[in-house]
């Protein structure tokens, strides 16, 4: 079986005798047995940590997850830095959950969350920060401002946390380079390993953000001012 990997500007092809590997298990029998300078992270090897996130065949996946097929092209993630081969540099990214306060800003003690309201926000705890979701927004690769799918999707977990006393904090955070900068394309969702769908999170961010007064600055540009009057 053989494989192609990504290192530098070029692919550079491996040849293996493993068979149903999964990716990383095929990295770390590269990197023993024929070029010990092949580099790649990984960490718990059971899809938690996030940390062997890469792109076989234009598509993101889990390296410890992923089983190899002959022929397969590896590189790494894409709208990231590339330290060295299928190693990223993630810390623009990361760094967009504490611009949009990605925390519990405010406990209301008094307030606690029933079997119910637990449901609402349990599948946006399952988040890896594996960075998927970014290298596949398309928004994001134009636009390295833009917070992100899994930092709104932590948005929204706090927004829809009941015992979150200050929600409109937040919500006055994804006002720029954020919920309305999302083109709803769903990339994340098909990407993401723990199946969480951005898309639908971005979508309740919205709903939320136009109760609390805000809209979509690019509708009133389009279709016209606040006073009624047309804009061309």
């Amino acid at each position: 079986m053989k494989i192609s990997i990504k290192r530098e500007d070029s692919f550079v092809e491996y040849e293996v005798e493993l068979t149903n590997a999964t990716l990383l298990e095929v990295l770390n029998s590269i990197k023993t047995h024929q070029d010990n300078t092949l580099s790649f992270s990984s960490g718990c090897r059971s899809s938690v940590c996030g940390s062997c996130a890469m792109r076989v065949n234009e598509k993101e996946v889990l390296a410890c997850s992923y089983k190899v097929q002959d022929g397969d092209k590896i590189e790494p993630l894409n709208n990231m830095p590339v330290i060295r081969d299928l190693v990223v540099d993630m810390d623009k990214s990361l760094s967009f959950n504490r611009v949009a306060k990605t925390w519990l800003s405010k406990l209301n003690e008094k307030a606690e969350l029933d079997n119910q309201t637990q449901l609402i926000n349990e599948v946006q705890s399952d988040c890896i920060l594996c960075g998927s979701c970014y290298s596949a927004c398309p928004v994001y690769a134009v636009n390295s401002e833009f917070l992100g799918p899994f930092s709104l999707t932590r948005v929204w977990k706090y927004v829809s946390d009941k015992r979150e006393e200050e929600p409109q904090e937040k919500i006055d955070t994804i006002q720029t380079n954020g919920v309305w900068d999302c083109t709803l394309c769903n990339e994340c969702t098909v990407v993401c390993p723990q199946n969480i769908s951005s898309k639908a999170d971005i979508e309740k961010l919205r709903v939320k953000s136009t109760i609390a007064g805000y809209s979509d600055p690019s509708f009133a540009q389009n279709f016209g001012s606040f006073d009624g009057s047309p804009t061309f």
